[in-house]
């Protein structure tokens, strides 16, 4: 092997190597998904989700494994961010054709005092009937907006024993491996939520 051929085989193997570290950094193949919400990829948060459904069965993030899921926390009485975000979710799963039969909407409600069970599957029910309603005791609640560091708080109404609820609006969504990957805010709209979901059913397990 002359001098000229050593060079170009010792350059041609710098190249596979360099090449080969930018996949291990991220930026070969490996790249993250560019989600349109907040990418929670790897958090050390939300991953426990114990509660009972609206039929008394107690759940888990488990019970889900295979679906992407897109878990909000609200209340009923919710005059506009919660019926809002359940509509486009039911709106977004439509129009994703048969890929939205592996999208899993699951509404946590903050709200246990008043959202009884009959109550959270009647509502959910006029989104869409496959949605998941999550309730638990109030010290359940606390322990599960604690693991998803979810803010909730209860504001006294204008009358004397009422009362509304001041909660996080964004929703979570996980992988099809029950992993939480993103964080999509309030208002973010229906395209953002599509975008988002795409790329989590794209992936492979």
């Amino acid at each position: 092997m002359n001098k000229r051929h050593l060079l170009l085989g010792l350059a041609a193997v710098s190249s596979s190597l360099l090449l080969a570290g930018c996949d291990q950094l991220g930026f070969g193949n490996t790249a993250k998904p560019a989600f349109k919400g907040v990418d929670l990829t790897g958090a050390e948060y939300a991953r426990q989700l114990n509660l009972s459904d609206q039929d008394g069965q107690p759940r888990t993030l488990g019970d889900f494994k295979g679906k992407v899921l897109v878990v909000f926390f609200g209340f009923t009485q919710c005059p506009d961010v919660c019926p809002t975000t359940m509509a486009e979710l039911a709106q977004v799963k439509k129009a994703l054709g048969p890929d939205g039969e592996r999208v899993q909407g699951i509404f946590v409600t903050v709200d246990p005092e008043r959202d009884t069970a009959a109550l959270l599957k009647a509502y959910l029910a006029s989104f869409d009937p496959s949605f998941v309603a999550l309730r638990g005791s109030e010290e359940q609640t606390k322990a599960v907006a604690k693991e998803f560091k979810v803010y909730y708080a209860k504001v006294p109404g204008k009358t004397e024993g009422s009362y509304t609820m001041d909660h996080t609006a964004a929703s979570f969504l996980f992988d099809a491996q029950g992993r939480v990957r993103v964080f999509s805010r309030y208002g973010s709209g229906a395209q953002a939520l599509t975008d988002d979901l795409k790329l989590l059913l794209a992936e492979k397990a």
